[in-house]
């Protein structure tokens, strides 16, 4: 399946790992004036996490397991399933929706960051940050060893009681859309079968 329609699909496929962590849809729960000090310090811990990973010179099996656990800490897990299931999340049992929690952050954490080795030599460099409503954008520039630098936005939210990634744009490109279309075709090649959709969805990516 196509991820992107644009040029240069691999680098974004890179940074989009990096938040897989995490629409522009109101979240449940009060708001906790998420500052932007914070949600710069929570982006920069999370570039931290993912170097340290890529440096470790771990296996990439080994490495995956990693990004998983860096999935699960910094972004809104429930919140980034439950976008990309979409409406079909609505006829889903409770059960499910836990389950298919739990297979997407594997599927997230296999397809993306299989990438991540291209990010060794790279950095990212917050440039700005501006609170909008109840949740702080990040802007920052990405660079990669031997490809042309680009704009990244991350999104951070404390609506679950502690900044999280909520969502990303590489480029205008937007990483919740892209995951709900990829999800939405993966569930209609099953006819709808949602069970069916969390068992393969343990082994894709």
């Amino acid at each position: 399946m196509t991820i992107f329609t644009r040029t240069n699909p691999d680098r974004r496929a890179v940074m989009l790992g990096m938040a897989s962590s995490v629409a522009l849809l109101p979240l449940a729960g009060p708001a906790l004036a998420l500052s932007d000090a914070q949600a710069t310090t929570h982006v920069k811990k999370l570039v931290a996490a993912i170097n340290k990973v890529i440096s470790s010179g771990k296996s990439e099996s080994q490495m995956i397991k990693e990004f998983e656990k860096i999935f699960v800490k910094y972004s809104d897990v429930k919140y980034l399933a439950s976008y990309a299931l979409g409406v079909e999340g609505r006829r889903a049992s409770a059960s499910q929706k836990k389950a298919f929690a739990k297979a997407f952050q594997g599927y997230i954490a296999r397809k993306y960051g299989k990438r991540f080795r291209e990010f060794i030599g790279g950095r990212l460099e917050v440039l700005s940050t501006k609170t909008v409503k109840s949740h702080v954008e990040v802007k920052a520039m990405a660079y990669l060893k031997g490809k042309a630098p680009f704009d990244v936005t991350f999104y951070v939210s404390d609506k679950r009681g502690k900044p999280l990634f909520y969502n990303m744009y590489i480029e205008g490109i937007n990483m919740l859309l892209t995951e709900r279309t990829e999800i939405g075709a993966m569930l209609d090649k099953r006819k709808g079968n949602i069970d069916q959709l969390i068992k393969d969805l343990k082994r894709a990516g």
